[in-house]
This record gives structure tokens, sequence and C-alpha cells, in this order.
């Protein structure tokens, strides 16, 4: 699961990019036809500053619960904005249904695909001291 969380959030980067050039194009269509009461173009802008902070947090916590919650509840609020945005920019919808289904393998990860080690156990190994080698001074090239 590890894998598949670091290539959604690689995607999310790489798509981030695609929804902020459209954004930007619709916001420019809306102001060029004097459209005032068009607002998908900023809704696009404020779906890409949350995809990519759900692409982020999504790469950075992909070995834990925690990182896999938040990633979850980013995709989450980001679907819903997607899919709620009415206006011109109706390619948003979609974006908005692909930000619920990396949302669904992120909450997947947490109740099945991934066991994440216990709170006690990650203490430990961390506390556990680190036995290095000495140098063998004996033996001279």
């Amino acid at each position: 699961m590890k894998n598949a969380k670091l290539t959604i959030g690689i995607v999310s980067l790489a798509l981030s990019f695609i929804v902020l050039f459209q954004s930007c194009a619709v916001g420019l269509g809306s102001a060029l036809t004097s459209n005032t009461k068009d607002t998908s173009g900023g809704t696009g802008i404020i779906f890409t500053i949350l995809l990519i902070a759900a692409g982020v947090v999504g790469i950075i916590g992909r070995s834990s619960k925690g990182g896999a919650i938040a990633a979850t509840v980013l995709y989450a609020i980001d679907g819903l904005i997607g899919t709620s945005a009415t206006g011109m920019f109706k390619d948003l919808v979609v974006w908005g249904v692909i930000s619920f289904i990396f949302g669904a393998v992120f909450i997947i990860s947490i109740f099945a695909g991934q066991t994440y080690p216990s709170k006690q156990v990650a203490v430990q190994q961390a506390s556990k001291p680190v036995e290095l080698e000495q140098p063998d001074n004996d033996k001279r090239v």
C-alpha cells in the first residue's frame, strides 16, 4: 500500500498543474465575457491548493496512520469542492470524482492494506542503542 500511496501522491501533484492551468483559463474566460457570477475559476484554484496539500501529505505520511487519515480528509474536502462546483468549469466535477477515488484508496489503506507499528514498538525500536563495529587496527594494507 505504501507504493500506491506514493503513486497517488505523485499523480496528485502532476494533476494539480493541469487543474491549475484549466482554472486560470476559466477565470480569464469568465473575466473576458464579463460573467461576474461565475466563480468556478477561483474554486478550481482552491481545489488545486488542496490537491497539492493532499498529495504532499500522502507522500510524506505514507508509512503512518495519521498521514493516511490527514490525506483522506484533504481528498474528501477536495472532492466535495470539486463535485459541488458549478459554472463554466465543468471538468472540475471530474477532478472531484478522481479526488474522491484517491481518498477512498487512502481510507482503505487505514483499515485493510497496511499494518502500522504500535507506538510502544516504535518507541522501543527508537530507544534501542546502536552498536558500531570497532575497526581492527592490527590489519594493515
